[in-house]
């Protein structure tokens, strides 16, 4: 990206940016874990599940997504053999979603490229400037 000596991007953009490069860095890290079937965001959407299983508003909530679009991720999801849907005994009309066998298999395997992408940038920020930019980041997005 070119930048001139006027233009200073925005803080949003710059997060925007950081997130893309991650997020293109994530696609290898799964693959060379053998998983070639999953999209970064689909493995994110795996991390977000509790093992006995998560409503699909709570799953949207946790993502930041509207509960159509988690709905979208969930099919999508289904269809490939990561998750299934089974009643919620607390609540007829809802559903809880759950891992299958592939589905924790496949997440096992996307926790680790989450773990060696972000491997890769606390080598390149260092120690000290990775924990500032976590703490930063964790005190933006803080519930207040």
């Amino acid at each position: 990206m070119i930048r001139t000596a006027v233009t200073q991007l925005s803080v949003s953009h710059l997060l925007q940016e950081a997130f893309r490069s991650l997020d293109s860095d994530t696609g290898p890290a799964l693959q060379d874990r053998g998983i070639f079937d999953l999209t970064p965001s689909q493995a994110r959407a795996l991390l977000l599940l509790d093992r006995s299983g998560t409503r699909l508003t709570e799953l949207a909530r946790r993502a930041g997504v509207t509960k159509q679009a988690m709905m979208q991720m969930v099919d999508d999801l289904q269809a490939m053999g990561c998750l299934r849907r089974t009643p919620d005994p607390g609540d007829a009309r809802a559903k809880i979603v759950k891992l299958t066998a592939k589905g924790l298999r496949h997440r096992a395997q996307a926790r680790k490229a989450v773990q060696t992408v972000e491997s890769k940038v606390r080598r390149r920020l260092g120690p000290r400037r990775y924990a500032a930019l976590r703490a930063a980041l964790e005190e933006l997005t803080a519930e207040e």
